[in-house]
């Protein structure tokens, strides 16, 4: 890639959703509305899988992750946008959008690898019962979150040098509403091959990999739970995988389309709704996903209910003794 002098933008403007500029406070409302049901539902997740001593096990381990996932890569984008809504120019700075694009795909990347360790679980959890704690023991957890976590920075750090060592010299405006890869890509006036083949290899190992591996994983669940005898039987195992099934539906659906395509293919419109999908809605569903069709969260819920309940009035009772 030839590179000339150029000065990189001091700031980049948000175009956002330019067809409707009368809706500003309705989509502010909303937008409010998706960040606060998302941080209390993932809250509640994360609270009830500590507190609740029946839900210290593998898997709500790797649910408490994926719930302060939610929380973190919605709060890298939404509470901007929220700002931005009440603004007339809606901007960021340069550095800025370095830093909302390189947390925003670390948590991206770092979500597709551990829904993938969450498929392992399960595959171990019914076809390899009797092992199970031995196999998926405290200190591999921690090591599998661990790996998670840094399969998303080391993608996150690749992508970001590789978009940002772009000029930017056509224009400063992102048809979008926070700053991702192939808006950005689209304003260089620089090749972009080297990008859309990074984006090509790097997705392969961050998204089809992992997405590859919970195919492979439910494979052997279904194949192990058809096998089972009892109606029942099936019935309780498949219910332990339902939620993970949904929650891998909705979120590799929307994010795999939008970064495993060549960039001369990219619709804003389209594509502007289908990060709304996977950037906002999937994180807020999640909670719900979970608790209505997990039996073990919804008595978590409940217990942990009736502990704030029985601590609010032994406070009030001292309240009113005092005074």
């Amino acid at each position: 890639m030839e590179m000339r002098n150029y000065t990189a933008p001091s700031r980049f403007i948000f175009l956002g959703f330019p067809s409707l500029p009368k809706l500003q406070m309705l989509l502010f409302a909303v937008v409010l509305v998706i960040y606060m049901v998302t941080w209390v539902g993932n809250g509640i997740i994360i609270i009830v899988t500590r507190m609740d001593a029946n839900l210290h096990k593998p898997m709500y381990y790797f649910l408490g992750n994926l719930s302060f996932l939610d929380i973190c890569y919605t709060s890298v984008t939404l509470p901007k946008m929220l700002e931005n809504l009440l603004q007339e120019k809606k901007t960021i700075s340069y550095e800025g959008c370095i830093v909302q694009l390189f947390f925003f795909l670390c948590f991206l990347g770092t979500e597709c690898v551990l829904l993938a360790v969450m498929a392992y679980d399960r595959y171990v959890a019914i076809c390899n019962p009797l092992h199970y704690l031995t196999i998926m023991s405290k200190k591999v957890c921690g090591y599998l979150a661990t790996f998670s976590w840094l399969a998303g920075l080391v993608d996150s750090a690749v992508h970001t040098y590789f978009t940002f060592r772009l000029p930017f010299c056509a224009s400063n405006e992102l048809n979008y509403f926070f700053c991702d890869i192939p808006p950005l890509l689209s304003l260089s006036c620089a090749d972009t091959s080297i990008n859309q083949t990074v984006l090509l290899v790097a997705g392969t190992l961050i998204a089809w990999t992992p997405f590859l591996c919970i195919i492979t994983s439910y494979v052997y669940i279904i194949s192990a739970i058809l096998r089972i005898s009892s109606s029942e039987g099936r019935q309780k195992a498949f219910s332990t995988c339902s939620s993970h099934i949904t929650v891998v539906i909705f979120f590799f659906a929307t994010a795999v389309f939008t970064y495993m395509r060549p960039i001369s293919s990219y619709s804003l419109d389209r594509d502007r709704l289908l990060s709304l999908l996977y950037s906002f809605v999937t994180p807020m569903l999640n909670p719900a996903i979970y608790t209505l069709k997990n039996k073990d969260v919804k008595s978590g819920l409940r217990k942990v209910r009736r502990y704030v309940g029985t601590t609010i009035c032994i406070q009030s009772g001292r309240f009113q003794n005092n005074w």
